[in-house]
Protein backbone atom coordinates (compact mmCIF):
# COMPACT_ATOMS: atom_id res chain seq x y z
CA UNK A 1 0.00 0.00 0.00
CA UNK A 2 1.33 3.18 -0.70
CA UNK A 3 2.55 5.67 1.68
CA UNK A 4 0.46 8.62 0.39
CA UNK A 5 1.82 11.21 3.51
CA UNK A 6 4.98 11.35 2.41
CA UNK A 7 4.09 11.77 -1.19
CA UNK A 8 0.62 14.51 -0.44
CA UNK A 9 3.89 16.69 1.59
CA UNK A 10 6.52 16.58 -1.32
CA UNK A 11 3.76 17.21 -4.27
CA UNK A 12 2.73 20.36 -2.15
CA UNK A 13 6.43 21.23 -1.74
CA UNK A 14 7.01 21.25 -5.39
CA UNK A 15 4.36 22.95 -6.41
CA UNK A 16 4.92 26.10 -3.57
CA UNK A 17 8.39 25.96 -4.34
CA UNK A 18 7.54 26.40 -8.58
CA UNK A 19 4.62 28.80 -7.33
CA UNK A 20 7.59 31.04 -5.19
CA UNK A 21 9.93 30.83 -7.95
CA UNK A 22 7.27 32.33 -10.69
CA UNK A 23 5.91 34.74 -7.65
CA UNK A 24 8.55 36.62 -6.13
CA UNK A 25 7.87 39.94 -7.50
CA UNK A 26 4.54 39.73 -6.63
CA UNK A 27 2.66 40.68 -2.96
CA UNK A 28 1.92 38.09 -0.78
CA UNK A 29 -1.44 37.73 -1.60
CA UNK A 30 -1.45 37.79 -5.17
CA UNK A 31 1.22 35.69 -4.52
CA UNK A 32 -0.46 33.44 -2.11
CA UNK A 33 -3.75 33.38 -4.95
CA UNK A 34 -1.57 32.05 -7.72
CA UNK A 35 -0.61 29.17 -5.53
CA UNK A 36 -3.84 28.61 -4.83
CA UNK A 37 -5.12 28.62 -8.26
CA UNK A 38 -2.47 26.33 -9.18
CA UNK A 39 -3.04 23.42 -6.50
CA UNK A 40 -6.77 24.09 -7.45
CA UNK A 41 -6.00 22.92 -11.14
CA UNK A 42 -4.08 20.16 -9.93
CA UNK A 43 -6.25 18.81 -7.41
CA UNK A 44 -9.86 19.52 -9.48
CA UNK A 45 -8.51 19.19 -13.19
CA UNK A 46 -11.37 21.90 -13.73
CA UNK A 47 -11.43 25.69 -14.40
CA UNK A 48 -14.81 25.96 -12.46
CA UNK A 49 -14.22 28.09 -9.57
CA UNK A 50 -16.57 26.01 -7.76
CA UNK A 51 -14.33 22.97 -8.19
CA UNK A 52 -10.83 24.71 -7.84
CA UNK A 53 -12.61 26.14 -4.71
CA UNK A 54 -13.98 22.77 -3.13
CA UNK A 55 -9.96 21.07 -3.87
CA UNK A 56 -8.45 23.68 -1.54
CA UNK A 57 -10.69 22.64 1.13
CA UNK A 58 -10.45 25.74 3.00
CA UNK A 59 -12.75 26.52 6.76
CA UNK A 60 -14.76 28.52 5.56
CA UNK A 61 -18.31 28.56 3.44
CA UNK A 62 -17.51 27.91 -0.49
CA UNK A 63 -19.73 30.69 -1.71
CA UNK A 64 -16.58 32.93 0.32
CA UNK A 65 -14.11 31.02 -1.64
CA UNK A 66 -15.63 31.17 -5.15
CA UNK A 67 -16.39 35.34 -4.47
CA UNK A 68 -12.44 35.43 -3.44
CA UNK A 69 -10.94 33.69 -6.18
CA UNK A 70 -13.48 35.55 -9.02
CA UNK A 71 -12.65 39.17 -6.94
CA UNK A 72 -8.60 38.01 -7.33
CA UNK A 73 -9.09 37.03 -11.00
CA UNK A 74 -10.39 40.48 -11.93
CA UNK A 75 -8.35 42.24 -9.95
CA UNK A 76 -5.17 40.64 -11.01
CA UNK A 77 -3.08 42.90 -13.09
CA UNK A 78 0.70 41.87 -12.98
CA UNK A 79 0.45 39.41 -15.71
CA UNK A 80 3.56 40.71 -16.76
CA UNK A 81 5.35 39.87 -14.14
CA UNK A 82 4.22 36.50 -13.56
CA UNK A 83 4.86 35.93 -17.24
CA UNK A 84 8.84 36.94 -16.70
CA UNK A 85 9.40 35.12 -14.07
CA UNK A 86 7.64 31.87 -15.70
CA UNK A 87 10.21 32.14 -18.83
CA UNK A 88 12.99 32.60 -16.73
CA UNK A 89 12.08 28.31 -15.26
CA UNK A 90 12.01 28.01 -18.92
CA UNK A 91 14.54 29.67 -20.84
CA UNK A 92 17.54 26.73 -19.44
CA UNK A 93 15.57 24.40 -21.40
CA UNK A 94 15.66 26.63 -25.08
CA UNK A 95 18.65 26.40 -27.05
CA UNK A 96 19.07 26.60 -30.85
CA UNK A 97 17.41 23.15 -31.78
CA UNK A 98 14.44 23.96 -29.71
CA UNK A 99 11.08 24.09 -32.12
CA UNK A 100 8.60 26.91 -31.39
CA UNK A 101 5.37 24.99 -32.86
CA UNK A 102 2.52 27.62 -32.88
CA UNK A 103 -0.90 27.22 -34.05
CA UNK A 104 -4.34 29.10 -33.87
CA UNK A 105 -7.07 27.59 -31.71
CA UNK A 106 -10.13 28.21 -30.37
CA UNK A 107 -12.54 28.70 -26.99
CA UNK A 108 -16.18 27.66 -28.42
CA UNK A 109 -19.45 28.87 -25.97
CA UNK A 110 -22.02 27.96 -28.42
CA UNK A 111 -24.82 28.72 -25.40
CA UNK A 112 -23.38 31.48 -23.81
CA UNK A 113 -24.82 34.71 -24.00
CA UNK A 114 -23.52 36.71 -20.73
CA UNK A 115 -19.57 36.43 -21.92
CA UNK A 116 -17.57 40.12 -22.49
CA UNK A 117 -17.20 40.47 -26.40
CA UNK A 118 -18.19 37.06 -27.23
CA UNK A 119 -17.15 36.27 -30.78
CA UNK A 120 -18.42 34.09 -33.92
CA UNK A 121 -15.32 31.86 -34.20
CA UNK A 122 -14.55 28.80 -36.57
CA UNK A 123 -15.21 25.39 -34.38
CA UNK A 124 -11.92 23.42 -35.52
CA UNK A 125 -13.58 20.47 -34.40
CA UNK A 126 -16.72 20.92 -36.67
CA UNK A 127 -16.15 23.28 -39.22
CA UNK A 128 -18.53 25.36 -38.13
CA UNK A 129 -19.24 28.89 -37.09
CA UNK A 130 -20.42 29.35 -33.15
CA UNK A 131 -20.09 31.62 -30.63
CA UNK A 132 -16.43 31.84 -29.06
CA UNK A 133 -12.67 33.41 -28.80
CA UNK A 134 -9.90 32.72 -30.85
CA UNK A 135 -6.42 31.65 -29.51
CA UNK A 136 -2.99 31.58 -30.96
CA UNK A 137 -0.57 29.90 -28.60
CA UNK A 138 2.95 28.90 -28.86
CA UNK A 139 4.53 25.62 -27.58
CA UNK A 140 7.98 24.32 -27.54
CA UNK A 141 9.42 21.30 -28.09
CA UNK A 142 12.57 20.71 -26.54
CA UNK A 143 15.81 18.41 -26.11
CA UNK A 144 15.57 17.46 -22.92
CA UNK A 145 11.65 17.72 -21.80
CA UNK A 146 9.35 14.54 -22.92
CA UNK A 147 6.28 17.32 -23.44
CA UNK A 148 5.51 20.48 -25.30
CA UNK A 149 6.47 23.85 -23.22
CA UNK A 150 3.88 26.69 -22.70
CA UNK A 151 5.41 29.65 -23.89
CA UNK A 152 2.46 31.81 -24.97
CA UNK A 153 -1.12 32.12 -24.70
CA UNK A 154 -3.33 34.46 -25.99
CA UNK A 155 -7.53 34.46 -26.48
CA UNK A 156 -8.46 37.36 -28.15
CA UNK A 157 -11.80 38.62 -29.91
CA UNK A 158 -12.20 40.40 -32.64
CA UNK A 159 -14.65 42.65 -31.09
CA UNK A 160 -12.59 43.93 -28.70
CA UNK A 161 -11.34 47.83 -28.71
CA UNK A 162 -8.06 47.85 -30.74
CA UNK A 163 -8.27 44.61 -32.41
CA UNK A 164 -6.53 44.74 -35.95
CA UNK A 165 -6.63 41.14 -37.28
CA UNK A 166 -5.54 37.92 -36.42
CA UNK A 167 -2.17 38.30 -38.20
CA UNK A 168 -1.54 40.98 -36.43
CA UNK A 169 -2.27 38.72 -33.13
CA UNK A 170 -0.27 36.01 -34.42
CA UNK A 171 3.41 38.17 -34.82
CA UNK A 172 2.19 39.87 -31.24
CA UNK A 173 3.07 36.18 -30.14
CA UNK A 174 5.72 35.93 -32.56
CA UNK A 175 7.81 39.15 -31.32
CA UNK A 176 6.63 37.73 -28.11
CA UNK A 177 9.11 35.07 -28.24
CA UNK A 178 12.03 36.86 -30.08
CA UNK A 179 11.57 39.65 -26.76
CA UNK A 180 11.98 36.18 -24.57
CA UNK A 181 14.92 33.69 -26.13
CA UNK A 182 15.90 36.34 -28.88
CA UNK A 183 16.94 34.30 -32.31
CA UNK A 184 16.72 31.05 -30.70
CA UNK A 185 15.00 28.28 -31.97
CA UNK A 186 13.34 26.95 -35.35
CA UNK A 187 9.52 28.25 -35.71
CA UNK A 188 6.98 25.38 -37.41
CA UNK A 189 3.61 26.66 -38.65
CA UNK A 190 1.13 25.46 -40.29
CA UNK A 191 -0.64 25.46 -43.67
CA UNK A 192 -2.84 28.49 -42.18
CA UNK A 193 0.31 30.51 -42.37
CA UNK A 194 1.48 30.17 -45.96
CA UNK A 195 1.33 33.98 -46.54
CA UNK A 196 3.80 36.15 -47.88
CA UNK A 197 3.69 38.32 -44.62
CA UNK A 198 5.03 35.94 -42.82
CA UNK A 199 8.03 35.07 -45.04
CA UNK A 200 8.71 38.19 -44.82
CA UNK A 201 8.52 38.23 -41.15
CA UNK A 202 10.77 35.68 -40.45
CA UNK A 203 13.23 36.72 -43.64
CA UNK A 204 13.62 40.49 -42.06
CA UNK A 205 14.29 38.87 -38.86
CA UNK A 206 16.66 36.74 -39.83
CA UNK A 207 14.75 33.71 -37.76
CA UNK A 208 14.58 29.78 -38.90
CA UNK A 209 11.40 28.51 -39.90
CA UNK A 210 9.88 26.08 -41.21
CA UNK A 211 5.55 26.70 -42.84
CA UNK A 212 4.18 24.02 -44.72
CA UNK A 213 2.79 25.14 -47.79
CA UNK A 214 -0.30 24.78 -49.54
CA UNK A 215 -1.09 22.93 -52.75
CA UNK A 216 -2.04 26.63 -53.97
CA UNK A 217 1.65 28.34 -53.65
CA UNK A 218 3.70 29.31 -56.38
CA UNK A 219 7.77 29.45 -56.13
CA UNK A 220 10.29 30.24 -58.49
CA UNK A 221 12.18 26.86 -59.46
CA UNK A 222 15.24 27.09 -61.57
CA UNK A 223 14.21 30.53 -62.68
CA UNK A 224 10.42 30.21 -63.54
CA UNK A 225 6.94 30.64 -61.37
CA UNK A 226 5.65 27.06 -61.34
CA UNK A 227 2.95 25.30 -59.13
CA UNK A 228 4.59 23.59 -55.79
CA UNK A 229 3.02 20.45 -56.49
CA UNK A 230 4.56 20.69 -59.67
CA UNK A 231 8.31 21.39 -58.12
CA UNK A 232 7.05 17.85 -55.79
CA UNK A 233 6.31 15.88 -58.50
CA UNK A 234 10.14 15.66 -59.85
CA UNK A 235 11.23 14.82 -56.45
CA UNK A 236 10.39 10.42 -55.59
CA UNK A 237 12.52 10.82 -52.10
CA UNK A 238 16.26 10.68 -51.91
CA UNK A 239 16.42 10.13 -48.10
CA UNK A 240 14.69 7.55 -45.64
CA UNK A 241 13.93 7.91 -42.77
CA UNK A 242 12.05 5.22 -39.73
CA UNK A 243 10.24 6.25 -37.06
CA UNK A 244 7.30 5.30 -34.90
CA UNK A 245 4.21 7.27 -34.61
CA UNK A 246 2.21 7.99 -31.72
CA UNK A 247 0.62 4.42 -31.72
CA UNK A 248 4.22 2.73 -31.52
CA UNK A 249 3.82 1.20 -35.29
CA UNK A 250 6.52 1.54 -37.72
CA UNK A 251 6.86 4.53 -40.21
CA UNK A 252 8.80 4.73 -43.29
CA UNK A 253 9.66 8.13 -45.47
CA UNK A 254 11.31 9.13 -48.20
CA UNK A 255 11.96 13.13 -48.27
CA UNK A 256 13.71 15.17 -50.74
CA UNK A 257 15.40 19.02 -50.67
CA UNK A 258 14.36 21.31 -53.92
CA UNK A 259 16.32 24.84 -53.73
CA UNK A 260 13.28 27.48 -54.69
CA UNK A 261 12.50 31.19 -53.97
CA UNK A 262 9.35 33.16 -53.54
CA UNK A 263 8.10 35.18 -55.85
CA UNK A 264 7.55 38.02 -53.26
CA UNK A 265 11.44 37.50 -51.92
CA UNK A 266 13.14 36.81 -55.08
CA UNK A 267 16.38 37.79 -53.42
CA UNK A 268 15.92 34.86 -50.40
CA UNK A 269 17.40 31.49 -50.94
CA UNK A 270 14.71 28.62 -49.42
CA UNK A 271 14.77 25.12 -49.67
CA UNK A 272 11.14 23.29 -50.43
CA UNK A 273 10.90 19.89 -48.45
CA UNK A 274 8.96 16.91 -49.70
CA UNK A 275 8.25 14.59 -47.33
CA UNK A 276 6.40 11.17 -48.70
CA UNK A 277 4.68 8.44 -46.59
CA UNK A 278 2.46 10.15 -44.09
CA UNK A 279 -0.61 10.10 -46.48
CA UNK A 280 -1.84 9.86 -50.17
CA UNK A 281 -0.27 13.43 -51.50
CA UNK A 282 3.58 14.15 -50.08
CA UNK A 283 3.63 16.74 -47.24
CA UNK A 284 5.41 19.92 -48.72
CA UNK A 285 7.68 22.57 -46.45
CA UNK A 286 9.32 25.84 -46.73
CA UNK A 287 11.81 26.32 -44.96
CA UNK A 288 15.22 28.78 -44.66
CA UNK A 289 17.47 26.52 -43.49
CA UNK A 290 20.12 24.89 -45.71
CA UNK A 291 19.41 21.18 -47.16
CA UNK A 292 23.07 20.53 -45.27
CA UNK A 293 22.26 21.45 -42.26
CA UNK A 294 20.89 19.29 -39.39
CA UNK A 295 18.27 21.38 -37.75
CA UNK A 296 16.65 21.18 -40.53
CA UNK A 297 15.92 17.42 -40.32
CA UNK A 298 15.46 17.97 -36.61
CA UNK A 299 13.10 20.70 -37.79
CA UNK A 300 11.02 18.27 -39.82
CA UNK A 301 11.22 14.98 -37.45
CA UNK A 302 10.28 17.45 -34.34
CA UNK A 303 7.73 19.62 -35.92
CA UNK A 304 5.64 17.78 -38.59
CA UNK A 305 6.58 13.79 -37.62
CA UNK A 306 6.21 14.28 -34.04
CA UNK A 307 4.14 17.06 -34.53
CA UNK A 308 0.96 14.99 -32.73
CA UNK A 309 2.55 15.69 -29.40
CA UNK A 310 2.04 19.87 -30.18
CA UNK A 311 -2.03 18.75 -31.27
CA UNK A 312 -2.46 16.55 -28.38
CA UNK A 313 -0.96 18.90 -26.05
CA UNK A 314 -3.80 21.13 -27.20
CA UNK A 315 -6.36 18.79 -26.73
CA UNK A 316 -5.10 17.83 -23.54
CA UNK A 317 -5.48 21.36 -22.08
CA UNK A 318 -8.82 21.57 -23.29
CA UNK A 319 -9.77 18.01 -22.44
CA UNK A 320 -8.15 17.12 -18.62
CA UNK A 321 -9.23 20.46 -17.95
CA UNK A 322 -12.52 21.28 -19.79
CA UNK A 323 -10.90 24.42 -20.32
CA UNK A 324 -13.76 25.49 -22.46
CA UNK A 325 -16.14 25.13 -19.47
CA UNK A 326 -15.36 28.27 -17.73
CA UNK A 327 -18.09 30.56 -16.10
CA UNK A 328 -16.00 33.22 -15.30
CA UNK A 329 -17.56 36.31 -17.86
CA UNK A 330 -15.14 39.14 -18.05
CA UNK A 331 -12.66 38.95 -20.56
CA UNK A 332 -9.84 40.03 -18.06
CA UNK A 333 -11.02 37.00 -15.51
CA UNK A 334 -10.95 34.67 -18.97
CA UNK A 335 -7.21 35.60 -19.98
CA UNK A 336 -6.42 35.43 -16.06
CA UNK A 337 -7.54 31.68 -16.10
CA UNK A 338 -6.38 30.74 -19.40
CA UNK A 339 -2.87 32.85 -18.08
CA UNK A 340 -2.82 30.18 -14.58
CA UNK A 341 -4.14 27.37 -16.22
CA UNK A 342 -0.75 27.78 -19.18
CA UNK A 343 1.20 28.21 -15.69
CA UNK A 344 0.22 25.10 -14.63
CA UNK A 345 0.67 23.08 -17.17
CA UNK A 346 4.12 24.25 -17.58
CA UNK A 347 4.42 23.03 -14.19
CA UNK A 348 3.78 19.71 -15.73
CA UNK A 349 6.09 19.93 -18.22
CA UNK A 350 9.17 20.79 -16.00
CA UNK A 351 8.17 18.13 -13.60
CA UNK A 352 8.70 15.70 -16.25
CA UNK A 353 12.25 15.74 -17.25
CA UNK A 354 13.52 12.67 -18.88
CA UNK A 355 17.03 12.80 -17.11
CA UNK A 356 15.89 12.98 -13.45
CA UNK A 357 13.53 9.74 -12.59
CA UNK A 358 13.18 10.99 -9.06
CA UNK A 359 10.70 8.79 -6.59
CA UNK A 360 8.08 11.33 -6.23
CA UNK A 361 7.91 11.19 -9.76
CA UNK A 362 8.02 7.33 -10.56
CA UNK A 363 4.96 6.96 -8.07
CA UNK A 364 2.99 10.14 -9.67
CA UNK A 365 2.92 7.30 -12.83
CA UNK A 366 2.68 4.48 -11.05
CA UNK A 367 -0.57 5.68 -9.23
CA UNK A 368 -2.14 7.16 -12.25
CA UNK A 369 -3.15 3.73 -13.00
CA UNK A 370 -2.98 3.34 -16.77
CA UNK A 371 -4.47 0.68 -18.64
CA UNK A 372 -2.16 1.12 -21.73
CA UNK A 373 0.92 2.65 -22.23
CA UNK A 374 0.99 6.15 -23.78
CA UNK A 375 4.00 5.86 -25.47
CA UNK A 376 5.46 9.22 -25.54
CA UNK A 377 2.92 11.50 -24.10
CA UNK A 378 2.34 10.97 -20.63
CA UNK A 379 1.02 14.63 -19.56
CA UNK A 380 -2.34 12.48 -19.05
CA UNK A 381 -0.75 9.96 -16.45
CA UNK A 382 0.96 12.85 -14.88
CA UNK A 383 -1.92 15.26 -14.04
CA UNK A 384 -4.11 12.14 -13.20
CA UNK A 385 -1.20 10.72 -10.77
CA UNK A 386 -0.83 14.13 -9.39
CA UNK A 387 -4.60 14.42 -8.99
CA UNK A 388 -4.68 11.17 -7.06
CA UNK A 389 -2.14 11.97 -4.66
CA UNK A 390 -3.38 15.23 -3.91
CA UNK A 391 -7.29 13.78 -3.25
CA UNK A 392 -5.81 12.12 -0.65
CA UNK A 393 -5.19 14.85 1.25
CA UNK A 394 -7.37 16.31 4.25
CA UNK A 395 -6.62 19.52 3.89
CA UNK A 396 -5.31 22.10 0.97
CA UNK A 397 -2.79 24.00 -0.19
CA UNK A 398 -3.38 26.89 2.70
CA UNK A 399 -2.67 24.95 5.75
CA UNK A 400 0.61 23.81 4.49
CA UNK A 401 1.98 26.61 3.47
CA UNK A 402 1.45 27.93 7.13
CA UNK A 403 3.15 25.08 8.88
CA UNK A 404 6.08 24.74 5.90
CA UNK A 405 7.08 28.67 5.96
CA UNK A 406 6.67 28.32 10.14
CA UNK A 407 9.15 25.56 9.83
CA UNK A 408 11.80 27.18 7.91
CA UNK A 409 11.71 30.44 9.40
CA UNK A 410 12.30 28.42 12.96
CA UNK A 411 15.15 26.66 11.30
CA UNK A 412 16.31 29.70 9.94
CA UNK A 413 16.50 31.71 13.31
CA UNK A 414 17.58 28.47 14.39
CA UNK A 415 20.88 28.67 12.12
CA UNK A 416 21.59 32.67 13.01
CA UNK A 417 21.34 31.87 16.86
CA UNK A 418 24.24 29.12 16.70
CA UNK A 419 27.48 30.15 17.31
CA UNK A 420 30.32 30.46 14.61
Amino acid sequence: MTNYTRFIYEMKRKVSNFSKKITKKLSKPKSKFITQMIYGFLNSQSVLLSEISRALKEDILLKKTIERLSRNLENFDDQEKLIEEYIKNIKPHINDNTVFCCDKSDLVKPHSYELELLDRVRDGSTGETEKGYDTFEIAALTENKELPIEIYSRIYSSLEKGFKSRNIEALNGLDFVEKHFGKKGIYALDRGYDANRYFKYFSKRNKDFVIRATKKRNVIYKGKSVNIEKVAAFYKGKYAYHYKNKKNKERHLKFSYAPIKLPALKDKKLTLVIIRGLGKKPMLLISNLKPDAKKLTLAILKAYIRRWKIEEYFRFKKQKFNSENFRVRSIKRIRNLDLILSITIGFLALFSDKKRKTKLRIIVKKVSERIYNLPDFDYYALADGIKEILSKSYTGIATFLKSYYKKRRSQKILRLSLPL
